[in-house]
């Protein structure tokens, strides 16, 4: 038995399968999970996830350092690109997230050794019997989206926050009768 969420989407299931509530302690994956959660801001996770590679390729392979770079040239270009979501406040808004992720690094050693302050530098592990029980928000992505705001992040809601939570392994939503839910928590 698995989470319900993935239906039978062969990319979510891959997605539910083998990344979502694996924590991450990775910069670059902290920042693609940024990128990725960003442009998901109003739309479904399938829609982004779909066109994922796209976005790796519009965005320098999620490299923060040369995103922060990227100028008001290369936000016409991506506003061009048919592969990604074309809404330039969220392009610009991850360029604005790069510059404060780089900011981040410089003063935590570590986006990681930020981000994981959220959660007591563990997982939180929710024991949900059913999707419904999922939330969308909680103190902890509440407290994270405040933080972010304040060092100039956007699109950083609290539900954006807790859904990057969930991506990155903070929090470990998967149902308790999830293999994957029994995987992550034997670890």
């Amino acid at each position: 038995m698995q989470c319900t969420w993935p239906q039978n989407d062969e990319q979510m299931l891959a997605y539910h399968d083998t990344e979502w509530g694996t924590p991450a302690h990775d910069d670059k994956k902290h920042f693609e999970f940024l990128v990725l959660d960003c442009f998901q801001a109003g739309l479904s996770w399938k829609t982004i996830l779909h066109r994922r590679k796209h976005f790796k390729k519009a965005f320098a392979g999620f490299d923060v350092k040369k995103v922060a770079k990227f100028d008001e040239k290369k936000v016409e270009e991506l506003m061009q690109n048919e592969g990604i979501i074309r809404n330039k406040l969220k392009i610009t808004g991850t360029i604005k997230n790069a510059r404060a992720f780089l900011e981040i690094q410089n003063e935590f050693g570590s986006f990681d050794a930020y981000i994981w302050q959220f959660t007591g530098h563990k997982t939180i592990v929710t024991r949900v019997k059913s999707s419904s029980e999922i939330r969308a928000t909680s103190p902890e992505s509440d407290a994270m989206s405040a933080a972010l705001k304040k060092r100039g992040f956007t699109f950083v809601g609290s539900t954006i926050c807790y859904a990057y939570m969930q991506a990155a392994g903070m929090i470990n939503d998967h149902l308790v009768s999830c293999t994957r839910y029994r995987d992550l928590t034997k670890k």
